[in-house]
């Protein structure tokens, strides 16, 4: 097994991005998301996005 393929994270769905006005609010925080508030689902905001992508990123 090589590392590539140890470390290979899949590709997750995204909601699509808002044009504009109203936004969907952070699951975690609350604070306006990237998202529209139309979307049903898991919406984060780029700060918890990060920050989740830092918990889960593969250490080697």
């Amino acid at each position: 097994m090589s590392d590539e393929d140890y470390c290979t994270i899949a590709e997750a769905a995204r909601p699509p991005k808002a044009d504009g006005p109203p936004y969907a609010d952070c699951v975690l925080c609350r604070e306006a998301t990237e998202y529209p508030e139309s979307y049903k689902g898991i919406t984060l905001c780029p700060v918890c996005e990060w920050q989740e992508a830092q918990r889960t990123a593969c250490s080697g």
